[in-house]
């Protein structure tokens, strides 16, 4: 992320600290944050606030998404995929 898009994040986050309700949703641990915001101590001030008087749910599930498209894949390959079912006489 740019550093400019690591600051408005701050900026965001810090202008709702105390206030009101954040909602979250990242694939990236928060040990990654830095990483993905280019800035150790930008991701370090934002997880602070954020993690403050915070909720966290940690879901370790497969993606809904990946599932249905391997699902899809795997009806491609089927015989029965894309045949019409003939209606009962």
């Amino acid at each position: 992320m740019p550093k400019d898009g690591a600051n408005f994040l701050f900026q965001v986050v810090s202008k709702r600290y105390e206030i009101g309700s954040i909602i979250l949703t990242s694939n990236k641990g928060f040990t990654h944050w830095g990483e993905v915001l280019g800035d150790n101590v930008i991701a370090s001030a934002i997880l602070d606030r954020l993690l403050h008087h915070s909720t966290v749910f940690n879901i370790r599930r497969g993606s809904y998404r990946l599932r249905e498209k391997k699902e899809l894949v795997k009806n491609l390959g089927s015989d029965d995929f894309g045949k019409e079912e003939k209606e009962p006489d």
